[in-house]
Formats: structure tokens, sequence, C-alpha cells
């Protein structure tokens, strides 16, 4: 297993490198987020072992506990849907959490960070495929969105989010990260003097598509680990 995984790793950076080519983009600016949720913490050791140092969790309690049995220098993201009341588990230990996906929620994470001298990064989730099975700001209500917890004074925006359309149209998935690209261009001319360097779209079956597109961090997992621990 460990093998296939320090393999499936090699084949990933190959095809990131391409797709960074193609778009006449760094390599350096791509972050892989390890998308490691129900592994358990010797696979996920596996990869780390493989020089990852970057995962992301969906699930609170599954975070808390990956971090206290795991070497310190891991970053952990948090990827998933959040609810207020596991926000303990996920806001002391993420260091940066990808999907705040509504007002509610952002307004939860500065009272929490507030009682405990926080400054929580965070990025907006725009559900820009308009999917009703996904979480998210419409695309014409992110800037005012944007605007409200950009007053927030233990939040700290750093970019946006999404999660691409659930279609074999190449195109179809192209024009929705482009969308994302764009809106993140118009919130930082809106907004004077904000920068929003982070734009965090693309998984197994699309990164190649978001990094031509402009993405900064990837959400890798079964292209890595298999699908739930088969092997990749």
């Amino acid at each position: 297993m460990e093998n296939l995984i320090k393999d499936a790793i090699a084949r990933i950076y190959e095809r990131i490198e391409a797709a960074c080519q193609r778009a006449g983009r760094s390599r350096e600016e791509i972050t892989l987020v390890a998308v490691s949720k129900t592994m358990p913490p010797e696979v996920i050791k596996q990869a780390y072992d493989a020089g990852l140092r970057v995962f992301g969790e969906n699930r609170p309690q599954e975070l808390r506990d990956k971090a206290r049995l795991l070497p310190e220098d891991i970053q952990w993201h948090f990827i998933g849907h959040l609810q207020t009341n596991k926000i303990k588990y996920v806001a002391p230990r993420a260091v940066l959490i990808h999907s705040v996906d509504s007002l509610r929620l952002a307004e939860a994470l500065d009272q929490f960070a507030e009682k405990r001298s926080l400054t929580i990064p965070v990025l907006l989730e725009v559900n820009v495929s308009g999917e009703s099975s996904k979480f998210g700001f419409a695309p014409e209500k992110t800037p005012e969105a944007f605007e409200k917890i950009a007053g927030l004074k233990h939040l700290h925006i750093k970019g946006l989010m999404t999660i691409g359309p659930l279609s074999d149209d190449r195109q179809k998935i192209r024009q929705a990260f482009r969308q994302l690209y764009n809106l993140r261009e118009d919130l930082q001319k809106t907004a004077s003097g904000v920068e929003l360097p982070v734009l965090s779209m693309g998984m197994s079956g699309d990164f190649e598509i978001a990094i031509e597109e402009g993405s900064t961090h990837i959400r890798i997992g079964t292209a890595i680990f298999g699908a739930r621990g088969r092997q990749p």
C-alpha cells in the first residue's frame, strides 16, 4: 500500500507539472491538499512519509482525532460542510477552512475566534454550478456576503472555493472554474486593497482543468488513496 501511495503521488505531481506548463504557470503556485477523509491514521502517515504535509478533512471530529495522533507539522485544512456546533473541533486546528458557506457560519466562527483571541483564515464557498446538492453562496450573492464577512474582525478571507459541476462535459467544468476565477478578480478590483490569493478548485477528476483556469489549491483524495482506501 505504501508504494502504491508513493507512486500515485508521483503520478499526480507529473500531471500537475504538465498542467502548469500548458497554462504557463509555476509548479510552486499549486498546493496539493491530500483529502484524507475516512482514511485511518496509518494510511495518512504513509502519504506523510512520501512527502505530503497538507491534508484535508471534512468531518470535524475526525480532524480533531487525527491531529492528535499524527505529526505536528501536518497542515490540516477543513474542506467539508461545517455546522456551527462543530466549530470547536476545527477552528483551533485547521490552518484554513475552505467551506464558509453562510453568513451564520462566518459570524459563529468570528465569535469563537474572539473568545480565544484567534484569527481564522477562511475561504468563501461559492456554488458556481447551481446544483442543489452543493453548499455555498450563489455567485451573484457572493459580493454582498464577502462585504459582510470581510467586516468580521477575527476572520481573514484568503480567497474562494468551489466544487466543479458533476458532469462529463469538460467545457462546462472549465467554464465553472473560470467563473470563480473571474469572481475573485472582480472582488479584488471592487474592494480596494484586498488580496485573495487562494482559489481552491479541482479534485481528482478535474484538477488539471482547474490548474489551467487559475486554481492554487487542488483537493485530491481518490487519485492518492483510491476509493475509500482501495488501491489507487
